[in-house]
């Protein structure tokens, strides 16, 4: 079985705070998050909503993403999300 990669974005809530992660297990990684299992960052300020994921086969392509996407202003990163998830559901009931 190939292995997977993601990066994903996670919110405090619709137009909060943000997090860009990568990881080779999403499901694991957002449930550590939002079990605040993860101490730092995400923990302090509660952003465990999944709104925004990419998934990828080779992980240089994953982590060069990760690079670009956090390199980002704020607003290409709301826009992304937006367009791909308007109404800033949590995914992670989709993956699960």
């Amino acid at each position: 079985m190939e292995k997977k990669y993601y990066i994903y974005i996670l919110a405090s809530k619709r137009n909060g705070t943000l997090y860009i992660g990568f990881t080779s297990n999403l499901l694991k990684r957002v449930w550590q998050h939002k079990n605040k299992i993860v101490s730092g960052f995400t923990s302090e300020y509660s952003v465990d909503c999944l709104v925004y994921f990419e998934q990828y086969q080779d992980v240089q392509d994953a982590i060069g993403r990760e690079k670009q996407l956090k390199k980002w202003n704020r607003d290409w990163k709301l826009e992304l999300i937006e367009k791909n998830n308007p109404r800033w559901r949590d995914l992670y009931e989709d993956i699960k």
